[in-house]
């Protein structure tokens, strides 16, 4: 989803958006043979009509890429201009690997025939991709943390010389690089959408993408274990 989301933050900083046409993906390696099963390409076109994993409204993806793959076009970057898409053209999925990396994809937006602008992402865990350009960079002046660490060993060894949980050591970290009203809002809002993805889970029938037919909801009143602290 970033990766599309940046696609097109690059078509408008360009000043390429309005000339393009037709977007393809395509989706290489590991991130190829997972993607179907982990929604990558539900993923990536949420991300180009302008989503972000932590804001996307999970509700209305059902319905919009049901609309995509009904009419075969794409609204990007929130609705400021619509694209060709048939999905079984334009999201292509590869088995073999790019050279950096197992888990890469390429976005190209055409205008008609001509290819105006693409651009290669590797998604390198945790939740970051970076892009071609970039692969392999370190960032030129890293924020130091006071407990580094390569290895839960050296987590291991922090939390015994300092008498911090992992958990209270893993904050001090955070603190130096963000603030503590970041950090709460942050958390509130990967609590709200774990506690959304379980009362979908408990409360919605049918079949799963997968063909397995969900199991009855386990309960019939929404779960409330109060707010995270």
């Amino acid at each position: 989803m970033k990766a599309g989301k940046q696609f097109t933050d690059d078509l408008i900083a360009r000043n390429l958006l309005k000339d393009v046409t037709r977007v393809v993906v395509d989706v290489y390696g590991s991130l190829s043979l997972t993607g179907k099963g982990h929604h990558t390409d539900i993923a990536i076109i949420m991300g180009l009509a302008g989503n972000l994993p932590d804001t996307v409204d999970i509700d209305s993806i059902p319905g919009f890429i049901q609309d995509v793959n009904t009419h075969g076009r794409l609204m990007l970057a929130n609705g400021q201009h619509e694209v060709e898409f048939p999905v079984d053209q334009c999201m292509n999925f590869h088995a073999d690997n790019l050279s950096l990396h197992e888990n890469g994809m390429r976005i190209t937006a055409l205008a008609g025939d001509k290819v105006v602008y693409s651009q290669t992402y590797y998604s390198i865990g945790g939740g970051f991709i970076v892009d071609e350009e970039h692969f392999g960079q370190q960032d030129s002046a890293p924020v130091e943390v006071p407990y580094p660490y390569s290895s839960a060993a050296d987590l291991q060894k922090h939390c015994q010389e300092t008498g911090l949980s992992l958990s209270g050591l893993m904050m001090k970290n955070e603190l130096a690089l963000h603030s503590k009203e970041e950090l709460e809002q942050h958390l509130a809002n990967v609590w709200e959408v774990m506690r959304g993805g379980i009362e979908r889970g408990i409360s919605t029938e049918g079949v799963l993408p997968g063909k397995t037919a969900r199991s009855t909801p386990c309960c019939s009143t929404t779960p409330d274990a109060g707010q995270p602290g």
